[in-house]
C-alpha cells in the first residue's frame, strides 16, 4: 500500500511545504491543523482527493484533541509510515512582564508538549509493526539562547532533548526518530522577524532537503548547512563574547505588539 505520512501544523509554512513534498512523491496524507477550511481548499487545489488526502481538525496543544485525531486517523486510513510533528508558534516575551508568563507557557505547550501528543498514540501501532519515522520540527534556535527568544529558543532546546530521547527508547523497535532543525525559513513565522535572517529558505527548497534527511533515516540534521555552521560557531564562543555580540539586537516581537 502507498505509504502514509501524517503532518501537523500544515495549513501553512514547512507543514504545507513538507506536505507537497510528499504529496509529489505519490504519499498518501493525513493532515492536521486547526483551520481545517484552508487544508481542503489546499488539497482541493492540488487535486488531492480523499484516497490521497484527509484532512483532521485538531489543536496539537490539547492531548485529548490529537488523540480524538489518531484514532479516527488508524481507523480510516491506518497507520502512518512518517509522522512530522510539525506545528508550532513563536511569540516574544519579556519574563519581566507578568502578562507574558502565560504566553510563555502557551509556546512551551504548543511546541514541546504537542510533539509528545502527537507522537504518542503512534507509537504503539508503529512499534507492533515494527516499523515507521517519527520526525520532531525544532529549531537552529535551540542551540543558543536569543534575547527576546527565550519562550521559543527554550521550547526547541526541549524538542532536541525530547526527540533523542525518545530516538532512545525505541531503539530496536524498528520506529526511528529524526530531529530537523530549520534554520531561517521564509513562512509566517518569521515573515515579522525584525533582524536579518542569514541563509533564508524557501519552504519549497527546505521541504526538498527535509524530505531527503528523512528517507536517509538522519537522527539530526541541520537545513540548511550553513546555518548549522553558524550555530556550532555560536556555541563555541565564550558567553561574554556572545552576550557583548547580540546585546541590542532587534528583539521578537511579543504577543501585545
Amino acid at each position: 500500500m502507498t505509504r502514509l505520512v501524517v503532518i501537523t501544523g500544515a495549513s501553512s509554512g514547512i507543514g504545507q511545504a513538507v506536505a507537497l513534498q510528499y504529496a509529489r512523491q505519490g504519499a498518501r496524507l493525513a493532515l492536521v491543523a486547526r483551520r481545517t477550511e484552508v487544508l481542503h481548499t489546499w488539497c482541493a487545489d492540488q487535486q488531492l482527493g480523499p484516497e490521497r488526502c484527509q484532512v483532521y481538525g485538531a489543536d496539537v496543544a490539547d492531548p485529548d484533541s490529537m488523540a480524538a485525531v489518531a484514532r479516527e486517523c488508524l481507523a480510516r486510513q491506518g497507520v502512518p509510515d512518517v509522522v512530522v510533528a510539525n506545528a508550532g508558534i513563536s511569540i516574544g516575551v519579556d519574563t519581566s512582564m507578568p502578562e507574558d508568563l502565560p504566553v510563555m507557557a502557551r509556546v512551551m505547550t504548543t511546541n514541546v508538549m504537542g510533539i509528545a501528543a502527537t507522537f504518542g498514540p503512534f507509537i504503539g501501532p508503529m512499534v507492533a509493526r515494527g516499523s515507521g519515522t517519527l520526525v520532531g520540527i525544532a529549531s537552529v534556535a535551540a542551540i543558543r539562547g536569543l534575547p527576546g527568544h527565550g519562550a521559543y529558543c527554550a521550547s526547541k532546546a526541549g524538542v532536541v532533548s525530547y526527540c533523542e530521547s525518545l530516538r532512545g527508547e525505541l531503539r530496536g523497535s524498528g520506529v526511528r526518530v529524526v530531529t530537523i532543525l530549520p534554520g531561517y525559513i521564509a513562512t509566517p513565522l518569521t515573515q515579522n522577524n525584525r533582524y536579518s535572517m542569514p541563509f533564508l529558505m524557501q519552504p519549497e527548497a527546505f521541504a526538498a532537503r527535509a524530505w531527503r534527511a528523512i528517507e536517509a533515516g538522519d537522527s539530526y540534521r541541520v537545513i540548511p548547512w550553513q546555518m548549522g555552521v553558524v550555530a556550532k560557531l555560536l556555541r563555541l564562543l565564550p558567553n561574554a563574547v556572545f552576550d557583548r555580540a547580540f546585546a541590542g539586537r532587534p528583539r521578537k516581537p511579543r504577543a501585545s505588539d
